[in-house]
């Protein structure tokens, strides 16, 4: 049975992304004096977007919700919906809302749900108020696509725009601690040794790798996000 109604297939999707990823950072202007001057970001004009790849944009309250977005942070998540997608259960649609508000920047994204269609329902993939796997796996994949991904008391999680990658911030260690605690049963990660906790799930994985270095912290993220979803065990 074809569970997702949508002309969209997955692949074309996460082919539409790979496509997307390859995006340019917006441009940083400096003035033209001798003296050191502070970079300044270009200012570029919103664009106004109802969707996020082929997911419909939902407000909390279930209305429409049109948004402006920064152009990269909308591809860049756009990615990040189809990597998602790419990782969850084959019986999954692919996701059709996502349920948010965006900053009026247009420079970040505070994510209350994502939902799919299995057997005609409409289902959450993720959920805010529902503090399960599923929602650290949704964590792991945020991180693996953006250097700010903040989780916040209510369960939302805000992400902010910017290039991949570990940078050591506190919220990607104390994300990683969690991971490793919730996703991988290591009870005794901390955040002074983290990396050290997370290089043991990398080689549970087969994937044996610096945790801290940009190509670690990538596969860390996707395998975590892997396990959380219940598309691949490890064991």
């Amino acid at each position: 049975m074809n569970d997702n109604p949508y002309p969209v297939s997955r692949r074309r999707l996460l082919a539409g992304a790979a496509a997307a990823s390859a995006v340019t950072v917006t441009g940083v202007a400096v003035a033209p004096t001798t003296a050191a001057a502070t970079p300044v970001r270009a200012t570029t004009p919103l664009v106004d977007r109802d969707r996020i790849a082929t997911a419909v944009l939902r407000a909390p309250d279930g209305t429409a919700a049109a948004a402006r977005f920064q152009a990269d942070f909308h591809t860049r998540l756009a990615a990040w919906l189809a990597f998602w997608s790419a990782n969850s259960p084959r019986a999954w649609s692919a996701p059709v809302q996502v349920v948010g508000r965006v900053a009026p920047a247009g420079d970040a994204l505070t994510l209350h749900a994502i939902r799919y269609r299995r057997d005609d329902e409409l289902r959450a993939g993720f959920a805010a108020g529902r503090r399960d796997a599923s929602h650290a796996a949704t964590l792991a994949s945020l991180h693996h696509h953006f250097p700010s991904v903040r989780a916040l008391p209510d369960g939302t999680v805000r992400v902010g725009d910017g290039p991949a990658g570990f940078t050591g911030a506190p919220g990607q260690v104390a994300f990683a601690v969690a991971a490793c605690r919730q996703l991988w049963g290591d009870g005794d990660a901390t955040a002074a040794r983290w990396a050290e906790h997370a290089g043991r799930a990398l080689a549970r994985a087969g994937q044996p790798a610096d945790a801290a270095s940009h190509a670690g912290w990538a596969a860390f993220t996707r395998i975590s996000l892997r396990r959380g979803l219940g598309t691949e065990s490890y064991e």
